[in-house]
């Protein structure tokens, strides 16, 4: 009687089973075994495909947020670039082009115009907000998308505003500017995120591949669009909208799917709160439900307080001069903070 024996075959790229194997061996001779696989030829190149989108070692090398927020976060980029479509039709019509008055030495300085300001705004924002990216990544990550949209939206706005054409086009390119810097800095502190096994280039470069492949399918789909849509004015503002309100959901639910670990001003303030309060010390997940999802501005008159607020650091300042502490007993009381906190 044959002895049959189940097998699982793993990949040595990733860490799920990429077939089935059933091995027969002969009772009378222990050299002669039969070898059954179940779907290998077709599993190993639906593997190889995903192998290009997906970290090596996935499930296993990235943080369980990784899957969501990447799903989410290709969903809105498909939105984006369809959209970019019909933004870039109607900019390229608000500059001339089909235009028999239109010169391309006017088209050039009104592009050079649009690529000067949204040069200088993204100096201007890094300057600013540059350090509080790291911290903020979840935060930040959702105002770039949402200041990518008010980009966007001055773009197809734009045409029907000759006599402010210039202003509203350098008000979108400075919008998409701070996309620019914000959403690449983040992307960066969220690989640190997601990366289990110090597999961070790798996880980047899926999230390339991902994005590519958003980006061609969109372009396509946002070719179809802007051809039906060319002659109809409202139908393109339905569906830019449409798409907007999409994009931003999308976002919503990408950014509220992530659960960082590491500890800024306000999980650790959340954190506090329910230590002084004797609560059960929360988890990242329960952290990461009560965390704001903008940047963190002055909490108004009339608005409730949330949770952790009370421990928000009013100011808190790195790499500043000594010449500007404002200490009220003065250098006595200055030098005894320095050998407090150097004894820890």
């Amino acid at each position: 009687m044959a002895e049959s024996h189940l097998f699982q075959e793993f990949s040595t790229a990733r860490a799920i089973p990429v077939r089935t194997a059933i091995l027969l061996k002969d009772s009378g001779d222990p050299t002669t075994f039969s070898l059954r696989r179940e779907g290998g030829h077709s599993r190993a190149v639906w593997n190889n495909i995903l192998s290009a989108f997906l970290p090596e070692g996935y499930p296993n090398s990235v943080t369980p947020d990784y899957l969501p927020f990447q799903t989410w976060d290709t969903l809105q980029g498909l939105s984006t670039y369809i959209r970019s479509m019909l933004s870039t039709q109607a900019l390229l019509g608000g500059i001339g082009v089909g235009e028999t008055t239109a010169t391309v030495v006017g088209a050039t300085f009104l592009w050079f115009m649009r690529d000067f300001t949204g040069m200088l705004g993204s100096i201007l924002f890094t300057l600013h907000q540059g350090s509080n990216l790291d911290s903020s990544a979840k935060q930040w990550r959702l105002t770039a998308d949402l200041l990518n949209d008010v980009g966007m939206l001055m773009d197809l706005v734009s045409p029907l505003f000759p006599g402010a054409f210039v202003t509203i086009l350098c008000i979108g390119s400075m919008a998409r500017s701070v996309t620019g810097v914000a959403s690449g800095a983040t992307r960066a502190a969220l690989t640190q995120h997601f990366a289990l096994r110090k597999n961070a280039a790798d996880v980047s470069a899926k999230e390339g591949s991902q994005e590519t492949a958003a980006t061609m399918v969109g372009m396509l789909l946002g070719m179809v669009l802007a051809r039906l849509t060319a002659e109809n004015v409202v139908a393109l503002w339905v569906s830019f909208l449409l798409l907007t309100a999409f994009h931003m959901y999308a976002n919503y639910r990408a950014v509220r799917s992530l659960c960082l670990t590491s500890l800024n001003a306000e999980r650790t303030s959340i954190v506090l709160s329910a230590f002084k309060e004797g609560r059960k010390v929360p988890t990242p997940r329960e952290v990461a439900d009560q965390e704001h999802l903008l940047p963190r501005i002055p909490r108004l008159p009339w608005q409730k307080q949330r949770a952790g607020d009370a421990w928000l650091p009013k100011s808190i300042r790195f790499g500043v001069q000594i010449s500007s502490l404002k200490l009220d007993d003065g250098w006595k009381s200055f030098l005894s903070l320095v050998e407090r906190y150097s004894r820890g």
